[in-house]
């Protein structure tokens, strides 16, 4: 029995796909960073529970992606390694500057991705209304994460604006970046 190939994605869903799935990898990757440093200490277990939980919805939306990519017949970045050790780094990073730091990455890379997630929903609601409201449910849960780092202190970081500008503009070229490789 001759296996048959799903039919081209258009390119740019097949970009969508591609830089989303990145982004979670990535928010994996940033998450698990940041508990590696939190989850040694007595006093920032608590923080590393609340970043285990952030997590587990990265994963899922991570998971969802994988799924969609075999779906649609559509490659994965070739930045994956990358965005993997850049991720992590990230976190631990963040995490070594303290709760709030770590705070301020998660509001700055969830902003850019509920804002990325908005802006892909919109585009694609007319021919692909399921995948828009994937983006939408997904986008939800951005927000949610977003917010918590607000309430956690996001905004009393360390020189807070300079993070976040750092980190918001770093989010913004990994999706072009992965958009295209």
């Amino acid at each position: 029995m001759k296996k048959t190939n799903p039919p081209k994605t258009n390119p740019r869903i097949a970009e969508m796909l591609r830089v989303d799935h990145a982004g979670e990898y990535g928010a994996v990757a940033i998450y698990r960073g940041q508990q590696a440093v939190f989850r040694r200490n007595a006093k920032t277990k608590p923080m590393a529970a609340q970043l285990a939980e952030m997590e587990a919805e990265e994963q899922k939306h991570l998971d969802a992606f994988d799924r969609l990519l075999v779906e649609r017949n559509v490659r994965p970045t070739a930045m994956t390694p990358i965005w993997n050790v850049a991720g992590y780094g990230l976190g631990v990073v963040t995490a070594l500057m303290g709760e709030k730091a770590a705070h301020a990455c998660t509001e700055a890379v969830e902003t850019v991705i509920e804002e990325h997630y908005a802006e892909q929903a919109e585009a694609c609601a007319t021919e692909e209304p399921d995948l828009a409201a994937t983006f939408l449910e997904f986008r939800e849960d951005e927000l949610h994460h977003r917010d918590t780092a607000i309430a956690g202190g996001a905004q009393d970081a360390p020189a807070y604006r300079a993070l976040s500008s750092i980190i918001t503009a770093g989010c913004r070229a990994a999706i072009a970046v992965t958009a295209k490789i």
